[in-house]
């Protein structure tokens, strides 16, 4: 009941007419940043701190919320539509959803990104009030062996139900591990696959590995087949979901929430691995496997659905422990540093106002983006009726500003191309790009756990089983890679 009535107090605060208006600005420059290949909402939020310094506290909160869940329902739209991720959470959009778009169901598939960000976004904030100490508590139990099993199960289950083959699969997966090695070792500093060159030694960054293997690989993929293609209008569908496709997707919008929203409370690399674990439960689970990378609209509703619930699940994490557990998370901690004000357990006590403010508004920006995106749907599919010349021109030169924009050096141009040319060759041989890209986003993050695990246990590898959770997420993978070993000798 505690909970119920400051949520109530915080939506006094939140329905205040400025602090509407900077909800709605915030959730309006979240989608068209989104949108925009290679500027993710942490970027937004960063160019902008400097700017709010003279806001109050609440207002900029507000603000970087709305940014934060806009740049989310922005970033699957050019997932869907030009298969270029806008942000890293909405990468797995682009399996489903951009199939989806080329057989002229571009509208159908934004709707149930839509919705399902919805979906997930409220239940995921409901549990935010209701579970936010429970969660925080599991979350500090949670060890190095833990966090490293959780990772090495995103990698398996990526690799197993993506691409032709299974080689291939990990082959993809082993040229993002290899961009996730570049720069210098975390624990002891020596320098790996830098080839002497200091601006590498910070490593690549996960936007530029992103957007030249989806977008820039895309754009010359197309480039490359453009005189085959018959170059006519791709028709852009109806802008509403019919009550097959509802009955196919509510499941999935309930389902991505469970998976979702615990995940974004553990540092284990935010949205991007429970999107990739809904993808691979709606397939498990779907009666139209045969539909899957072909334009299931199950591997959409699903995991958008995850994605919207672990940034509740996120900020769970940031305020009750002041533990970041993603980018945007990070750069909301130094804004509430810039403020003088501190999270964790005693931030509910301190600073009420803002943190309910906070939360309520977050019922009140999914109101607005739902109403914003919906309407919008079939005007975003019309992106497709512009001459592919003209289309992919442009996205190469807003990946190039992206990637430009990432570090402030020519450089990272370069190498966004080469990368480009890595994701053309992967599509030209038939390797699935996903697993490169989720192993350069967690093979950093996963070698440093293995280590910690591994220095905790003496150099046993005991020291990475010796938990209930780890032997339980051992277990699912063993089951996932067996699976299909199982149903032929059932059959």
């Amino acid at each position: 009941m505690g909970s119920f009535g400051s949520l109530l107090d915080g939506f006094g605060t939140a329905l205040s007419p400025l602090n509407l208006m900077w909800a709605a600005l915030g959730v309006l420059l979240g989608t068209a940043i989104g949108v925009l290949p290679g500027i993710g909402p942490a970027m937004a939020v960063a160019l902008l701190l400097p700017v709010t310094y003279g806001l109050d506290p609440t207002a900029a909160f507000i603000m970087f919320a709305g940014i934060y869940y806009g740049g989310m329902f922005g970033g699957s739209t050019t997932s869907i539509l030009l298969n270029t991720p806008g942000e890293s959470a909405a990468v797995i959009a682009a399996i489903e959803g951009n199939p989806m778009a080329k057989s002229g169901r571009g509208s159908q598939a934004l709707a149930a990104a839509a919705i399902g960000h919805f979906a997930g976004g409220m239940i995921g904030t409901v549990l935010l009030v209701l579970l936010a100490p429970t969660v925080a508590k599991l979350a500090v139990d949670i060890g190095a062996p833990d966090y490293f099993a959780i990772m090495v199960l995103a990698f398996v289950a990526v690799t197993s139900v993506l691409g032709a083959s299974r080689v291939r699969g990990f082959a993809s997966l082993l040229i993002g591990l290899t961009l996730g090695l570049v720069g210098l070792d975390q624990m002891t500093g020596q320098q790996r696959l830098t080839f002497g060159s200091l601006q590498l030694a910070d490593g690549i960054d996960v936007v530029i590995v992103a957007v030249g293997l989806f977008a820039i690989g895309e754009a010359l993929w197309v480039a490359a087949h453009l005189r085959r293609g018959s170059g006519t209008a791709v028709p852009v569908g109806r802008p509403w979901l019919g009550r097959a496709e509802l009955r196919r997707t509510w499941k999935p919008w309930l389902r991505g929430p469970l998976i979702g929203f615990p995940f974004g409370a553990i540092p284990a690399g935010g949205a991007e691995i429970p999107t990739f674990l809904s993808y691979v439960t709606e397939k498990r689970l779907s009666r139209h496997r045969k539909e899957f990378g072909k334009g299931a609209i199950e591997g959409v509703a699903g995991p958008e659905s995850a994605a919207s619930a672990s940034a509740a699940g996120t900020l769970v994490a940031m305020l009750t422990l002041g533990l970041p557990t993603t980018a945007v998370a990070a750069v909301m901690l130094a804004a509430f540093q810039q403020y003088g004000i501190q999270p964790g357990p005693l931030l509910f006590e301190r600073e009420p106002d803002l943190v309910w403010g906070l939360i309520a508004s977050l019922f009140i920006g999914m109101v607005m983006l739902l109403v914003l995106n919906l309407p919008l749907a079939p005007v975003w599919a019309r992106l497709l009726r512009i001459p592919r010349p003209y289309l992919y021109a442009g996205i190469l030169f807003f990946a190039a500003v992206g990637a430009y924009a990432v570090g402030g050096e020519p450089v990272d141009v370069v190498i966004l191309l080469l990368i480009g040319l890595v994701g053309l060759m992967m599509r030209r041989y038939g390797l699935p790009v996903l697993p490169a890209i989720i192993g350069a986003i967690l093979g950093p993050a996963a070698e440093q756990q293995l280590r910690r695990a591994l220095q905790i246990s003496d150099g046993s590898l005991t020291g990475l089983v010796n938990t209930p959770f780890s032997v339980t997420v051992y277990g699912v993978m063993a089951l996932l890679l067996a699976w299909p070993l199982l149903r032929r000798l059932r059959r």
